[in-house]
């Protein structure tokens, strides 16, 4: 389920729509990209506060994070949470070319997001933290 507050930041700012088919173009462009989260809106109490705070944010790094929003809770979103591994909402996921750097879930305090986001603009990509089986090999 979608909000307006959600729909807006697509609709009004013009920030990108992702899904699965549009994800790994979106991420792999240069720079921070920030993938948006809120989850289900009916449910996810914090989702229209990140909503409100990301465009600010995204004024306060002065054009450094390139953000998308991932609508499709269920679906796509779904599919892509599982990919980066995050357990709650909203999340906010940063990926500067293609590579995983790092999450921020729920709401945060102003002065935190800052000091994290500038961590993570600075920050070297790593894994994502999701789902994975150990590969054991048996020699014989």
């Amino acid at each position: 389920m979608s909000h307006a507050l959600v729909d807006r930041l697509v609709t009004e700012l013009g920030y990108a729509d992702v899904s699965l088919a549009s994800h790994d173009d979106f991420v792999a462009m240069p720079g921070m990209n920030v993938l948006f989260f809120p989850g289900d809106t009916t449910t996810v109490r914090d989702a229209t506060d990140v909503a409100v705070v990301l465009p600010e944010l995204v004024t306060a790094f002065d054009g450094q994070l390139r953000p998308g929003v991932v609508r499709d809770v269920f679906g796509d979103g779904n599919a892509l949470r599982r990919r980066y591994g995050f357990t709650e909402y909203p999340a906010l996921v940063f990926v500067r070319g293609g590579d995983f750097v790092g999450s921020l879930t729920r709401i945060r305090d102003w002065s935190e997001y800052l000091e994290k986001i500038g961590e993570l603009l600075l920050s070297a990509p790593r894994r994502a933290p999701g789902f994975s089986i150990p590969v054991v090999t048996e020699i014989s």
